[in-house]
């Protein structure tokens, strides 16, 4: 269960669901929304509110985010709405699909289903699976089985908020299996109709198409060093028609890409990355060696997620597109620096989460 299409969490939940096939070729699965399966028209109106408040107001979200007099204060508001959906995970859980287990790549179907194991007593494996490097404290309920977290430092959190050592295991976050083979970067850029010899910078601004891309491409172009760029546009059509037209006289080679399932041979090819700081884009990141350049991240989980990488030495933040560029062309003279952030990403890298996640699942559930 996972919540919000075109999300980290359903990359997550797909991750790990291809995994489990892999494993045991004859698992039956479900990969649901869990908040548009129980509440379908508030979850429309929460992620209209939600991208509106982080475009147009995101002190709100950073006010909002892991506040405990929040937590304190929706806690009845948050159990009616677990118990008014009791009867629809009735059907699911007990009726119709009667799973061996549930996983949970979010935390708001990993609550509603461990109060419902709660109210019915139910001995029902639970996962709750963390797709961003800090956790928050919406995730603590005392019938979650295992927690899966990405780092030691999550480990810690939860273990300081009460939850036994015996339920958590640092897996990372779950990223495709693709992620973890080496498709080798001169096939890769043959095949994209790049230039293997030529450094290659990759930005992302997630699933929504976010930040300050056209912004970050005008400084770029005045980088003097010679290098090409791959933008990916996420479900943003309007940037992808955008720079589709600016690629034909933009200086350096440019390859644009809207939605794309190739995401491990662009991380494959490139030797940079510029993004938001999502969970999964840098889980992926992090697979490939890629260092990073964050930009303009969510206030709240991508605030934390940003702390954590730059502490870990993997990435560089930017406040703007004239940062960008001053970076990119620091990191491209400076092959030391790139080099060393390389080696940073690959000891804490975890490309096999998602086969770790889901070996587990199947020893919880024989």
């Amino acid at each position: 269960m996972y919540i919000t299409s075109n999300s980290g969490h359903y990359r997550a939940s797909l991750a790990i669901e291809s995994a489990l096939k892999t494993l045991s070729p004859g698992i039956i699965t479900m990969n649901i929304n869990g908040f548009a399966y129980t509440n379908p028209i508030l979850e429309k109106l929460i992620n209209r509110t939600y991208l509106s408040v982080i475009r147009n107001n995101p002190e709100v979200w950073e006010y909002l985010y892991d506040n405990p007099k929040v937590l304190k204060s929706v806690q009845g508001l948050r159990n009616a709405i677990h118990r008014s959906n009791s009867k629809k995970l009735k059907v699911l859980i007990q009726d119709e699909f009667k799973p061996d287990a549930v996983v949970c790549t979010q935390a708001f179907p990993c609550g509603m289903v461990a109060d419902y194991k709660k109210y019915l007593g139910l001995n029902l494996p639970l996962f709750g699976v963390l797709t961003d490097h800090a956790p928050h404290s919406y995730w603590i309920f005392d019938n979650v089985d295992y927690y899966i977290v990405p780092s030691e430092a999550s480990r810690n959190h939860f273990m300081r908020n009460g939850v036994s050592d015996a339920k958590i295991r640092v897996f990372g976050i779950p990223i495709d299996p693709k992620f973890s083979r080496n498709y080798g970067k001169e096939e890769i850029c043959k095949k994209l109709g790049l230039d293997s010899r030529k450094r290659t910078v990759l930005i992302m601004g997630g699933s929504q198409g976010l930040g300050p891309v056209e912004k970050m491409l005008d400084a770029l172009e005045r980088v003097t060093f010679d290098f090409q760029v791959i933008v990916v546009c996420g479900i943003n059509k309007r940037l992808q028609k955008t720079l589709t037209k600016r690629a034909k006289r933009y200086k350096k080679k440019m390859l644009v890409f809207g939605m794309t399932e190739n995401v491990h041979e662009l991380t494959e090819a490139s030797d940079l990355i510029i993004t938001k700081p999502g969970g999964l884009t840098t889980s992926e990141a992090l697979a490939k060696n890629l260092p990073m350049i964050i930009i303009h991240p969510i206030p709240g989980q991508e605030t934390k997620n940003t702390d954590f990488l730059l502490q870990q030495g993997v990435a560089l933040r930017a406040e703007d597109g004239d940062d960008v560029a001053v970076l990119v062309q620091e990191l491209f003279s400076n092959s030391v620096k790139l080099d060393e952030m390389r080696k940073k990403a690959d000891l804490i890298k975890k490309p096999d989460s998602a086969m770790d996640i889901a070996q587990l699942i199947l020893q919880a559930i024989a």
